[in-house]
């Protein structure tokens, strides 16, 4: 009888699309299990960032557009912790209060995007880690890494050129 071992050969496509589809999956694949705790810290911490930062800025958007509407009903602004810092009946204040107001709300609403952005990023490393790592799963690592140098001789243009012949084995 001749029993043929199917060797399973381990597949980076496979890795990448498993990491693609759930972010963890194909690190999973890979064996690298430690790497999947980390990928969830990382998109959690993020997830709460991104909440945190559209939370302050609804907050913000809506005290801008209730101090700046006309209705008197509308005073969610006077929530805030910094309008006690302000007087709302004199003009300077008025004008200092919307500026900042503006700019609290575009802060927030920056920092929400880069966020966002950072976590396309990370899902993208995270796919590529995955399909990087599956190609070094079968890479060999001996121990024999050796580099001989030997003096040379070449010919060229009829010539005879000394060097120095150079070699790696890995």
């Amino acid at each position: 009888m001749d029993e043929k071992k199917e060797e399973k050969v381990h597949s980076p496509q496979k890795a990448t699309i498993y990491s693609a589809i759930l972010p963890g999956l194909g690190q999973g694949y890979n064996k690298k299990y430690w790497k999947i705790p980390i990928i969830y810290a990382g998109f959690g911490t993020l997830g709460y960032f991104i909440h945190w930062n559209n939370s302050n800025y609804q907050t913000m958007k809506l005290a801008y557009s209730d101090f700046t509407d006309d209705n008197p009903d509308t005073n969610s602004h006077l929530d805030l912790e910094g309008a006690s810092y302000y007087n709302l009946t004199k003009e300077p204040d008025i004008t200092n209060f919307k500026t900042a107001l503006s700019k609290q709300q575009d802060y927030y609403r920056r920092n929400r995007d880069l966020l966002v952005i950072t976590t396309v990023v990370f899902y993208g490393l995270n796919i590529i880690d995955a399909s990087v790592d599956a190609h070094f799963l079968d890479f060999d690592i001996s121990e024999d890494l050796t580099m001989n140098w030997q003096p040379s001789m070449s010919y060229f243009n009829n010539q005879t050129v000394y060097g120095i012949h150079c070699s790696f084995t890995f």
